[in-house]
């Protein structure tokens, strides 16, 4: 078991990409979107940079426009799809529930902190059964509030819901590390993801992992005994 005060207690896991490769559902929900505004789909390999951050930042790159109303039409025809197929057109890595089971009897506290809108980021977990690993999944409201992670974790800390040097922010992309860095936690990137090595690399973080097995090590190894 891990004591208190002996280093790293709490682990917040990005959800897309880091426990589950999402990348089936949602470049299906954006090819529906663009399709039902008219707009050309890119191929499925163009579509998968766009998994990890918030729908109201990928849109106006894909649309080509700040426009609110088109980008808010494009979000609701993306989540018409997503809420009823899309959200379980997905697969847990291999390995992340034998992970999440072993820090969770180590005694780690362990929370999603994803730019998925909670209410879909809980029913994923429900579905695949990992919410016996959880206290809780932080995620944005439908609104957009809280869609960038930098304000989501700093919400988060808020709350009073843990130290953030006691914390290691685990992601796949660059704004997860960031996210983390920005408000004082430790940073774990899995390469495993959809990161680019060379977004990872110019993120910095603490410790990088290239398959889910490592990150048990990597956290008692790198953070837990600080």
């Amino acid at each position: 078991m891990v004591k208190a005060g002996a280093g790293v207690l709490t682990l917040f896991f990005d959800l897309d990409g880091t426990l589950a490769d999402p990348s089936e559902g949602i470049t299906r929900c954006l090819g529906h979107a663009l399709e039902r505004l008219g707009r050309p789909v890119p191929p499925r390999s163009e579509l998968l940079q766009y998994i990890g951050p918030s729908l109201r930042q990928a849109f106006p790159r894909l649309l080509s426009s700040d426009d609110p109303e088109l980008i808010e039409a494009a979000v609701r025809y993306y989540r018409q799809r997503y809420g009823t197929v899309g959200l379980f057109e997905q697969v847990i890595y291999p390995g992340i529930p034998q992970v999440l089971r072993s820090l969770h009897e180590d005694g780690f506290s362990l929370y999603v902190v994803t730019s998925k809108p909670t209410i879909f980021a809980e029913r994923i977990i429900r579905h695949f059964e990992l919410d016996a690993y959880f206290l809780k999944v932080f995620g944005p409201e439908l609104d957009g509030r809280f869609d960038d992670k930098t304000e989501l974790i700093a919400h988060i800390i808020e709350q009073g819901t843990c130290q953030p040097r006691h914390v290691v922010m685990i992601g796949d992309r660059a704004s997860d590390i960031a996210a983390g860095r920005a408000n004082g936690t430790h940073t774990l990137a899995v390469t495993y993801g959809f990161g680019t090595a060379e977004e990872l690399a110019d993120a910095q973080p603490d410790q990088l992992c290239d398959c889910p097995q490592d990150i048990r090590p990597a956290i008692f190894g790198g953070f837990a005994s600080r």
